[in-house]
């Protein structure tokens, strides 16, 4: 026995997916979070003294 969905109203978006599937990829850390990571490392070098 098949199982039969109601076909919905609408197609979907083809550019909707396109875009979709763009940012789909390797999972890399966000500006964000790579700008906070640098910040911190530069605080801590602060105060070992390296940058005197």
């Amino acid at each position: 026995m098949k199982i039969k969905l109601p076909a919905s109203g609408k197609p979907r978006n083809p550019f909707a997916m396109a875009a979709r599937q763009r940012v789909a990829g390797a999972h890399d850390k966000s500006g964000k979070a790579r700008r906070q990571a640098q910040r911190q490392a530069l605080h801590k070098a602060l105060q070992r003294g390296q940058f005197d």
